[in-house]
């Protein structure tokens, strides 16, 4: 059968369009023939996202980006794609934006839930953005450089302050100063050396002082043995007790209780022992003064004499 030249023009254009319509489908990354479900999800920021991105479940690519568009006048974007049926989950899963590498690319994968009704074509699936590297390394670090700046910023303030307040003749104090903390670290570090040398030579004296200083120490723990064997103990607490009796007695004397307390205590005692004394005093006062009052010793029995009171007696003298 001879086809006319009418047929072939007409087959020839519907090839055309065939591939055109097939060209339009690969580099739009969706297939004519599939029975993909379609989905959407809105996010307000893609992140560079493009069409034709892998779209993955647990790692495994199910499906691609089909178009990334505006959704309204707010500036939403409405993300389409389209995933294959190997794997139903529900409406409740979530479409997570997500940075596949150091470069900045976007994807997206779906963490499906299993419990609910499953999904269809046409649903709108709710979305989540996890964070970029990039995103995650400025959110921690521009704290960190603020306060790095702020540091700086004092510091210069701090040394501009410094500048002001240390003139010339400061400056000037101030590097005598140091010059002079050097040369004292220089004499610190001579007399370091010299104390060095001084134990160095005197080592064997030092090994000595210190060996009699054990033998010492060694003497004197020796020494309180023996006294504690010697019964000091019990000494001291004699002594203890002794001195407990003598505190009893002499509180016993500031009571006035026995001879001694009412010797200390009797006022009236005290004055007759006065009166005693001053009686005993007057009468050796006239003993020696008028012996003859007292003996008159006749040898060849002569009559004794009457005794005459003298007319200054010494006594009656006392008592007036």
């Amino acid at each position: 059968m001879k086809l006319s030249r009418e047929i072939k023009t007409g087959l020839i254009v519907v090839m055309g369009i065939l591939c055109v319509i097939f060209g339009y489908s690969f580099l739009k990354s969706t297939s004519i023939f599939d029975n993909n479900l379609t989905l959407n999800a809105v996010y307000a920021d893609v992140g560079g996202l493009q069409p034709g991105t892998a779209v993955s479940i647990n790692g495994k690519n199910v499906g691609t980006v089909n178009s990334v568009k505006f959704k309204d006048t707010s500036g939403n974007l409405l993300v389409t794609f389209s995933v294959n049926r190997d794997l139903m989950f529900t409406k409740n899963s979530k479409v997570e934006l997500y940075d596949t590498g150091l470069i900045g690319g976007k994807g997206l994968r779906i963490n499906p839930v299993f419990e609910g009704d499953p999904v269809v074509n046409g649903d709108f699936l709710e979305t989540m953005t996890k964070a970029s590297l990039s995103e995650v390394a400025d959110k921690k670090l521009s704290p960190i450089l603020e306060k790095f700046e702020s540091a700086l910023t004092d510091a210069d303030s701090v040394m501009l302050n410094v500048n002001a307040v240390l003139d010339t003749r400061a400056k000037r104090d101030l590097r005598q100063a140091i010059a002079d903390l050097s040369a004292l670290m220089t004499d610190l570090k001579g007399a370091g050396g010299t104390l060095n040398r001084l134990l160095k030579n005197n080592e064997s004296k030092l090994d000595k002082s210190l060996t009699n200083f054990e033998e010492l120490t060694s003497n004197f723990a020796k020494l309180s043995d023996s006294l504690n064997s010697a019964g000091l103990g019990r000494t001291l607490a004699s002594l203890e007790g002794t001195v407990a009796n003598l505190n009893t007695l002499m509180a016993r004397i500031e009571q006035g209780d026995g001879t001694l307390g009412k010797l200390v205590k009797d006022e009236e005692l005290y004055t007759n022992l006065n009166n005693a004394s001053r009686e005993l005093d007057l009468l050796l006062q006239d003993f020696r003064l008028n012996p003859k009052r007292y003996v008159n010793v006749s040898v060849f029995g002569k009559k004794q004499k009457d005794y005459a009171v003298p007319e200054e007696d010494p006594a009656e003298k006392t008592e007036n």
